[in-house]
């Protein structure tokens, strides 16, 4: 890796979680902070929000003060999630939680969406913003990499949508972003708000077994191989 990419491990923190922690938090600090200006008090919808990068997003966003919506396939991962924060869980895997969003949030809609799952929930996370909302594509569990865009709401509601790749950045500009997260993030870490979510730990012997888990979908949270 980068040398100017690397921080010290925040104290509490294990080798275990530590290793669960840039790929999932520093994605989360682009799309939340950097890029997605969110703070206390507006609302946030998560889709996926049992993955990785969406059990991080509830943390952090949680840390920041914000209220969180969450859609999941399990009630029984969304009952857990409850104890981590979320406000409200929604049950589904398909693109039909706008009326959910609405009644949430009293018919406003959320200021910020991070959208795990891909295409085939596009259009409903566009439809579930308030005015000047923003929505963050990070993911495509679902394979689907088109979507149609409905350019009046974009216009009508002056929406924002953009993407965390950082497969075309620079070096210096990944750089920067690790230091900007190490200023505004680590501190969380530090005193104990923040602490990554690490559903199981496999040996490097048990590679298989550790893929075959992340296959099956039943983690909420990171998996973790220790070398």
């Amino acid at each position: 890796m980068d040398a100017r990419e690397a921080r010290r491990v925040p104290e509490p923190l294990t080798w275990e979680e530590a290793a669960a922690t840039p790929l999932t938090f520093i994605v989360v600090y682009d799309m939340l902070i950097a890029q997605g200006r969110l703070s206390a008090g507006p609302w946030l919808l998560v889709t996926a929000v049992s993955s990785g990068v969406g059990v991080a997003a509830l943390q952090t966003g949680k840390v920041l003060g914000a209220r969180v919506i969450g859609t999941s396939g399990s009630a029984e991962k969304l009952a857990r999630l409850e104890k981590l924060g979320l406000d409200v869980g929604i049950r589904t895997r398909a693109g039909d939680f706008h009326d959910a969003v609405m009644k949430a949030t009293d018919g406003k809609g959320v200021s910020l969406v991070v959208n795990n799952v891909g295409g085939s929930v596009f259009g409903e996370c566009v439809r579930s913003l308030a005015f000047e909302g923003r929505l963050a594509i990070v993911g495509h569990l679902d394979r689907v990499l088109s979507a149609t865009l409905d350019i009046e709401v974009l216009h009508r509601k002056r929406l924002t949508v953009f993407g965390v790749s950082n497969r075309l950045r620079t070096a210096a500009q990944r750089a920067e972003t690790v230091r900007a997260f190490a200023r505004d993030v680590l501190p969380y870490f530090e005193d104990g708000r923040l602490r990554p979510l690490v559903d199981r730990v496999f040996g490097f012997d048990e590679l298989p077994a550790a893929l075959k888990f992340m296959e099956s979908d039943a983690q909420v949270g990171k998996i973790v191989v220790r070398v």
